[in-house]
């Protein structure tokens, strides 16, 4: 068993205090992952404390269990994280891992009442300082660590633990089947009035048979979004076998709070979507309901979406728009990525509105068809 280092409660010190005192245990950690995979598998537990810890990366076989108490916390040193092809904005390209990793890890586990911390909030500072001195800064310009990064695994669960202010995307979940994730908190504090850029709660990225079940999101992005790929050729999956489509999304009784832009997401990456239902759920005041993002540079095609059942308030509806964040045409028109949405359903949903009950803008650059509002009870403030 990893010995931790104790919180303040124990240590008498404030948690930041407790954070900067705290050494980095990364290879420790590692070496406990290891260790179980070559006994032939099992879980690592980590007991009441805070462990202090660079990437992390889980091997077929070993699971992550956090009890009530423990907190894994990302190191700020950028050199924690070694830079390796991974998966990220819809590109597969070098970049930072994430905290916790997981590649072909089938029956893969996290569980537990434990916290994942990314300790986001340094990095989001110098990320809005480098936003307002540079206008083509970007995501990518300063490279920042999710707190979890699933990819080529079978057969997830991911339960019962908090995913708190990652310095990027929070969980990502990458050529996966067969995903539950369940009765977690996933949220991006607003500390000192600042938000986490980018801190998307859950990213599904060529997906299949993914359930979101009982979770709580508050992030300063989209919360659950669907994605695939981007790019005027991601949709020839003979070009880009890394690319593919996300399939047969249940979203139900999860609770979305103010800071997140949007509950559902398709897009702004994903060449197609299908079977994505999003229903029983508590809106407490993000921007939109449903968000279909409709890249100008990217074929796309989202069809058989519902959106059932859901109550509170929004401030938008629904809403279809061009995204043009980052456009590259590369070598077609934007008549040759034409995206399309079609079978869009939204039934029974008690909401009100701070603004329009739905905006759809830039129709020349993509279609949608077959829009249907059924049985539903909207009000608005303007």
């Amino acid at each position: 068993m990893l010995a931790a280092f104790l919180i303040a409660a124990t240590l008498n010190l404030e948690f930041e205090q407790a954070y900067e005192a705290a050494p980095v245990i990364t290879e420790k950690i590692q070496s406990e992952i290891d260790r179980i995979s070559e006994e032939g598998g099992g879980t690592l537990t980590f007991k009441d404390g805070l462990y202090k810890t660079g990437a992390l990366f889980f091997k077929p076989g070993v699971n992550l269990r956090l009890e009530r108490g423990a907190i894994i916390i990302g190191s700020d040193n950028p050199d924690d994280y070694p830079d390796m092809i991974t998966r990220i904005e819809g590109e597969t390209c070098v970049y930072k891992p994430a905290l916790i990793n997981a590649d072909r890890c089938d029956n893969f586990s996290i569980s537990g009442k434990g916290i994942i911390d990314g300790h986001g909030y340094p990095t989001w500072v110098a990320f809005w300082e480098g936003r307002k001195t540079d206008p083509e800064f970007a995501n990518k310009t300063l490279p920042r660590p999710r707190l979890l990064y699933v990819s080529n695994s079978k057969n997830v669960d991911v339960g019962g633990v908090t995913f708190r202010n990652s310095k990027f995307w929070t969980t990502h979940y990458y050529r996966c089947e067969n995903v539950t994730v369940h009765d977690c908190e996933i949220i991006a504090e607003v500390i000192n009035g600042v938000r986490g850029p980018s801190t998307d709660a859950i990213d599904i990225d060529n997906c299949r048979n993914f359930t979101v079940r009982k979770v709580t999101m508050n992030v300063n992005d989209d919360s659950v979004v669907v994605k695939g790929g981007k790019g005027p050729w991601a949709d020839d999956y003979d070009k880009h076998p890394e690319n593919g489509p996300t399939e047969n999304v249940l979203v139900e009784n999860c609770i979305f709070k103010s800071v997140c832009h949007s509950c559902l997401t398709l897009g702004s990456e994903c060449p197609e979507a299908y079977n994505i239902v999003m229903r029983n759920c508590r809106m407490d005041g993000p921007d939109n309901l449903l968000l279909l993002k409709m890249r100008t540079d990217t074929p796309q095609h989202y069809s058989n979406v519902k959106v059932e059942n859901c109550r509170g308030r929004v401030k938008n509806f629904v809403c279809a728009k061009a995204w043009k964040q980052y456009e590259n045409m590369g070598d077609r028109t934007w008549r040759e990525t034409l995206s399309y949405a079609d079978n869009i359903t939204v039934k029974g949903c008690f909401i009100d509105c701070d603004r329009e009950n739905a905006i759809v803008r830039d129709d020349k650059v993509f279609r949608i068809e077959k829009m249907k509002f059924i049985n539903n009870v909207i009000t608005t403030r303007e």
